[in-house]
């Protein structure tokens, strides 16, 4: 991508319009904050604005980043922050949330959702919560309608059935399942849209945090269903966001 000096050279050159320089440089705004390059210009290219990925940053860092980012769009989302450096960074966010189920943080209104469509979110087990609600939160910073149907896992099978007209009324489901992650492939087997599948790391020792229901996931006989990692319901709600609003 050209640099901005050679963009306005283009410019003074007639090759290029002032209108078409506009829109390249609208794609390539940054921040230079010293510890951190933030993207400006990323719900121009993506729809949706830079994520701040709260593990392994200071809350100092979470902080300067988010001022960065309130001076193009809100919300601003936060994922993996714990309740200890929430606290640490509040006195600086005042009208920050903190979604503690989630870990997540919010600057700003979430977006009005565009459709009347919804995403389903379906858990396995009151365990997998913490990534349901990661997924939960994320999608509804961005727009969507969610509708939660938690605990629901082959293990008592006929809970899921109790809820399939929810399940099935959705555009896009997400289906969170840790221990052996069968949950997926029977929910696969029934509905008729797209199932992104996220495995967790819940579960006993051959669980492999989170191995086993990836590889089962992954090796579903189910048509339709697509795998993101372990623990990310964020990018499980990114891409659900993605479809439910096309």
């Amino acid at each position: 991508m050209a640099t901005t000096t050679e963009i306005l050279q283009q410019v003074a050159a007639g090759k290029l319009s002032p209108q078409l320089a506009a829109e390249q440089l609208e794609n390539t705004q940054t921040a230079a904050l010293g510890f951190a390059n933030v993207d400006l210009s990323r719900k121009n290219r993506n729809g949706f604005p830079e994520v701040v990925y709260g593990a392994g940053k200071t809350a100092t860092q979470i902080v300067g980043i988010v001022n960065a980012l309130s001076q193009q769009s809100l919300p601003i989302l936060t994922t993996r922050l714990s309740t200890e450096k929430f606290d640490a960074l509040k006195p600086a966010l005042p009208t920050a949330v903190y979604h503690e189920a989630a870990r997540c943080m919010t600057v700003g209104d979430a977006l009005t959702p565009k459709t009347d469509d919804y995403m389903a979110i379906v858990t396995a087990g009151t365990s997998d919560l913490a990534v349901a609600e990661e997924a939960a939160i994320t999608a509804e910073t961005f727009g969507n309608r969610v509708e939660r149907v938690y605990d629901v896992g082959v293990a008592g099978i006929h809970r899921l059935f109790a809820h399939l007209d929810i399940i099935r009324g959705a555009k896009v489901v997400i289906v969170i399942a840790g221990m052996e992650g069968a949950l997926a492939s029977v929910v696969g087997g029934l509905v008729d849209k797209p199932v992104i599948a996220v495995p967790t790391s819940i579960g006993y020792g051959t669980n492999f945090q989170g191995m086993t229901a990836l590889l089962t996931m992954l090796n579903s006989c189910a048509s339709g269903i697509t795998v993101v990692n372990i623990d990310n319901g964020f990018g499980a709600a990114y891409s659900a966001s993605m479809i439910n609003q096309l």
